[in-house]
């Protein structure tokens, strides 16, 4: 059955950091619901310009949401997640197509995103989409906190 035609991609707005949670939840995606991923770091993030969450609504049950953001020269595209029952019908490409469209629209003309090891999926994703691993780059982080 495809579903695509029916979903509906909505932003997420103050007050959906529930719905948010419960996509993250089933999809088992990891979160620090402490640090970066509360929800007063996620409802402050959503006033700025430079992020949006979206999620594919069908009727009206959320199913899906992705994460987009820039820095005014690269695009980064985080935190897909698609409610199990709804893997395989497009959703993850139809949501990275309507982050892409954004980032067009605000002039950003490379978009990223950094994939975990133990995610194949989501690089098999990444890669049917025609994202090119970066190979030669190691990344680093400073936290001031272990939970942001």
């Amino acid at each position: 059955m495809n579903i695509i035609n029916e979903i509906d991609i909505v932003d997420y707005i103050p007050g959906d950091y529930d719905k948010l949670i419960h996509i993250w939840d089933k999809a088992e995606l990891l979160y620090k619901s402490n640090g970066r991923d509360s929800r007063e770091k996620i409802e402050n993030e959503i006033k700025l310009d430079c992020n949006r969450f979206l999620f594919a609504r069908l009727k009206d049950q959320y199913i899906a949401s992705i994460l987009v953001t820039h820095d005014g020269r690269k695009g980064w595209i985080n935190r897909v997640a698609v409610l199990p029952e709804y893997r395989n019908k497009s959703l993850a490409r139809l949501l990275v197509e309507k982050a892409e469209e954004w980032l067009d629209s605000v002039g950003i003309d490379i978009y990223a995103c950094q994939i975990e090891p133990d995610n194949p999926d989501s690089l098999e994703v990444f890669i049917k989409l025609n994202y090119i691993p970066f190979e030669g780059m190691h990344y680093l982080t400073k936290r001031k906190y272990p939970d942001v």
